[in-house]
């Protein structure tokens, strides 16, 4: 059948079409997105102001058109991180719901973290061992461990590269007692959380999803996406390391010169290098390989297991 899969994040709104049926890889057939970036769209209350719902509610319009032009026959929405936690949450939900009839499931922070890592223990298969899976969004940083195909821990942080920058960086060259201070509070939040994945043992693989690490690790010198999903591409803390420095010299217009790195996610790529690095540090990590798959692919591969459950 084919399914859709439409992913409001913090970013981007994203509707991803695919071939799929249980026990068989879903096959990319078409995707659509707009860079909406909800996280930036906030208040000072923390609510989605009346503008920010009104180009939401004309880009899930435009995606749920999208999606009968490709003849979608399941779509399966969801919300994460900056509708969950907006002030607002609940009008905006009615509001989309009443102007376009989709009804947006809204994933906790847990539940995003648990099916990234399902989907990361897909693409890389049980050879893979024990996974400790990062995923650096708009608006939160989630992390998972286990050996399964359900993580022994799961937590999501709000240390999404939006949020961030948004909240901690205003001036373009960013100003260096601002970077040093996101560093510090960055690593704060992380090391937290350290004990609860380090009791659990040292992981046999790390993995990254999301499009932060993708383009930290091109610019690092990582495969380009044209030369397809299956080449292996990994980020060496080094490398990233030495990159720091330079991207928080650099103003957004420079970074958006960088191989692999979009004019949209340009000025937000410092802040997530940043969290990056503190988690590559304080996990210990030396190289990390990026995972194709993240959330969406997760959602869709729940929704066919649970077809083959029926």
């Amino acid at each position: 059948m084919r399914l859709g899969v439409l992913d409001v994040g913090s970013n981007t709104v994203h509707l991803l079409v695919v071939d799929a049926h249980p026990g068989a890889r879903p096959l990319p057939a078409h995707s659509y997105k707009v860079e909406l970036r909800l996280a930036q769209l906030l208040d000072e209350d923390g609510a989605i102001g009346p503008d920010g719902v009104d180009r939401l509610v004309a880009v899930v319009r435009e995606a749920l058109q999208a999606a009968e032009d490709k003849g979608v026959e399941d779509l399966l929405p969801f919300a994460t991180s900056a509708v969950r936690e907006a002030s607002n949450a609940d009008d905006v939900l009615e509001r989309v719901r009443d102007d376009t009839g989709v009804e947006l499931t809204v994933l906790t922070g847990a539940e995003e973290a648990r099916l990234t890592f399902l989907a990361a223990r897909r693409w890389f298969g049980w050879s893979a061992g024990r996974l400790l899976v990062l995923d650096i969004g708009g608006g939160s940083l989630e992390i998972a461990y286990g050996i399964d195909e359900e993580p022994d821990a799961a937590v999501s942080l709000p240390l999404g590269a939006g949020r961030l920058t948004a909240a901690r960086l205003p001036d373009d060259p960013p100003h260096p007692d601002d970077v040093r201070a996101l560093r510090r509070h960055v690593r704060t939040e992380i090391a937290r959380t350290v004990g609860e994945f380090s009791r659990l043992g040292a992981p046999d693989h790390v993995v990254a999803t999301s499009k932060t690490f993708r383009q930290l690790a091109r610019i690092a010198g990582a495969a380009r996406s044209a030369e397809g999903l299956y080449v292996q591409r990994e980020l060496k803390r080094a490398s990233l390391e030495a990159w720091v420095p330079r991207l928080a010299a650099m103003t957004g217009a420079e970074r958006a010169e960088l191989p692999g790195v979009s004019e949209g996610r340009a000025n937000q790529l410092l802040a997530g290098a940043l969290v990056a690095e503190a988690a590559m540090d304080l996990f210990h990590v030396e190289s990390l390989d990026i995972c194709p798959w993240a959330l969406r692919e997760g959602v869709i591969l729940r929704r066919l297991d649970h077809m083959g459950q029926g």
